[in-house]
């Protein structure tokens, strides 16, 4: 046998050792020798054809051999994802036709309560966080001293209505003496054209000797004395009717007065009608402070008073009002009652973002600018404000505002279920 031969059958002789145990010049021989087989592994190691890899195990076999294994949890997961992807597209699509914000928050027109005139009180017949009606009692104030005053102003008008009696009656009786006068002075009237009659007949009488001079002296002399008593009566008349006109001035200041006394009269039942505070509309007492025997001056706070029309005012962001209009319809969340539904309408969006309104606004034209989204108020009515709560100022809610009329896929889809 030859050497090569012989080196074969020793190498065939070898027993087989595992790749990783071949010493790094034995592998420099086999590697400069491809002829030469394999060192052989020992017993319980995989050969070297049996670590050759498999088509089944490459990665695109692995799916195909996972679809074929476990083809119905394969095909529930595809279809579980094609379901999350369309919630997902109808939920994106029903959340377009809304607008929505956390900045919102209940909004009224509160006041407070203050006496008009200042007294003590007698009365409060109500208590904190109580719901009135229009007109009713919430204060009284001790009336007495403003039903004296009433009593000494309605005495006033009837003194000025007793003045104006009394210059009415002076000037019916002036009036009656200017009638007198008239009738004096036509009187003697008449008695001067008798007079100037017998003075021309015995004036002729005398001139031609058929009568004495004294009879014409003597009728000379009544003629005279009727002319005198004429313009007598004619003085006693304008007298008599220059007073009259004095009458009617008196009776001008004393209406005044009795209008200025009747002014008072107003003014002293008003300031009694002020003695009793009561609701001008339907509302919530709060922060009640008036006590009976307490002074309450005039224009002191005796309480707040929060009325029942109330709104919400949603800061929305000045991104959001593209196509938010008036009489769009909204849901409203109020945190204090969540399990309530409540709807309403936009009423109007505010003209200017809530900052240019402030005490303070804000300057952009000086120093760094930074760009901010702003937040405009939004007014919105309540349709169906719950009764058997209390809703006042300053609450929180959660508006979401439908800003798109035309129903959503999702709303399509339920409409046909």
């Amino acid at each position: 046998m030859s050497d090569s031969a012989t080196h074969k059958a020793e190498i065939h002789d070898l027993p087989d050792i595992p790749a990783c145990d071949v010493p790094a010049d034995a592998r420099e021989v086999i590697s400069r020798n491809p002829a030469s087989p394999p060192p052989a592994r020992p017993a319980g190691h995989p050969s070297v054809a049996d670590e050759a890899p498999d088509n089944d195990k490459k990665p695109g076999n692995d799916r195909k051999s996972i679809l074929r294994r476990r083809p119905v949890l394969s095909s529930f997961g595809l279809l579980l994802l094609l379901l999350s992807g369309l919630l997902g597209f109808l939920y994106y699509d029903y959340g377009n036709h809304f607008e929505t914000t956390d900045d919102a928050f209940i909004a009224a027109r509160q006041f407070s309560i203050a006496p008009k005139v200042s007294g003590y009180i007698t009365a409060v017949p109500v208590t904190d966080n109580q719901h009135v009606t229009a007109g009713q009692v919430i204060v009284q104030i001790d009336d007495r001293p403003f039903r004296i005053a009433l009593a000494q102003a309605d005495a006033q008008v009837a003194a000025a209505q007793a003045a104006i009696k009394v210059v009415d009656a002076q000037v019916d009786g002036q009036q009656a003496q200017i009638d007198a006068n008239k009738a004096q002075v036509e009187q003697t009237q008449d008695g001067l054209v008798f007079a100037q009659q017998q003075a021309d007949r015995f004036r002729d009488l005398a001139r031609t000797g058929s009568g004495t001079i004294q009879n014409e002296q003597q009728f000379d002399s009544q003629l005279r004395q009727q002319q005198a008593a004429l313009s007598s009566a004619q003085a006693a008349l304008k007298v008599s009717q220059r007073q009259i006109e004095t009458l009617k001035a008196q009776r001008e200041s004393d209406t005044a007065n009795l209008a200025q006394a009747q002014a008072q009269r107003d003014q002293a039942a008003l300031n009694l009608s002020y003695t009793t505070i009561t609701a001008a509309q339907p509302g919530r007492v709060a922060s009640l402070s008036g006590a009976v025997g307490e002074f309450a001056p005039q224009g002191t706070a005796l309480t707040m008073f929060v009325p029942d029309d109330v709104w919400v005012t949603a800061n929305f962001k000045e991104t959001q009002l593209d196509v938010m209009r008036p009489g769009q319809k909204a849901t409203l969340r109020i945190d204090a009652y969540p399990g309530r539904d409540i709807t309403g309408y936009v009423a109007s969006v505010q003209s200017g973002s809530g900052p240019a309104f402030s005490l303070l606004p804000p300057e952009n034209a000086t120093g760094n600018f930074v760009k901010i989204v702003q937040r405009v108020p939004v007014k919105i009515h309540l349709d169906n404000p719950p009764t058997d709560v209390a809703l006042g100022p300053g609450m929180s809610v959660e508006p979401t505002v439908r800003t798109d009329p035309a129903p959503s896929l999702y709303e399509r889809l339920r409409g046909k279920l």
